[in-house]
């Protein structure tokens, strides 16, 4: 068996490679703002399945060595590209990054956001809670940043603010 024999050219492990990339990166950015502590069990099965389905279409008939490694490099390369790309192209930011929505505002919750974020009033309320404000009417301003993350803006912040713990809000299919 010869590790550094490809079945394959190249360039054919290149272009699964960055096909593969490309498609995954349109789905997680049409699928809403998520992160890694934020994933339900669910979202770890399904990243699971992707894994072990996207890799015979990626790899196809070469199990070298060297493929393994060109696809790896392929995707190394790739993922510093887009991020080079977002931080150095507006245009290309906004594609990638979907900008931060107001869930509430002067002490109300947007019904519209939050449906449109995939959050409940128990989820809502969770995170306000989280932040030390027992209810909506005590905020100012909630939002859910690009990350995910939803920062609290209280409605009387008396003497000096305290920094608040990030919140990362668990979404239930």
């Amino acid at each position: 068996m010869d590790l550094t024999h490809l079945a394959i050219p190249p360039w054919d492990l290149i272009l699964r490679s960055a096909s593969i990339y490309l498609v995954l990166m349109i789905a997680l950015r049409v699928f809403g703002k998520r992160e890694l502590g934020q994933m339900t069990i669910f979202d770890l099965v399904l990243v699971l399945l992707v894994a072990n389905a996207v890799q015979p279409a990626m790899t196809g008939p070469d199990s070298s060595l060297l493929g393994g490694l060109l696809i790896i490099g392929t995707l190394f390369v790739l993922n510093w590209g887009v991020n080079w790309g977002r931080l150095h192209n507006r245009l290309m930011g906004r594609i990638l990054e979907s900008p931060p929505r107001v869930l509430a505002s002067a002490g109300e919750w947007l019904p519209g956001s939050l449906a449109k974020e995939g959050i409940d009033a128990g989820e809502a309320d969770m995170a306000l809670r989280e932040h030390g404000v027992s209810g909506v009417g005590d905020c100012e301003l909630v939002e859910m940043e690009s990350d995910g993350s939803i920062s609290v803006i209280p409605k009387q912040a008396k003497g000096r603010i305290r920094p608040r713990r990030r919140v990362r809000l668990v979404r239930r299919p």
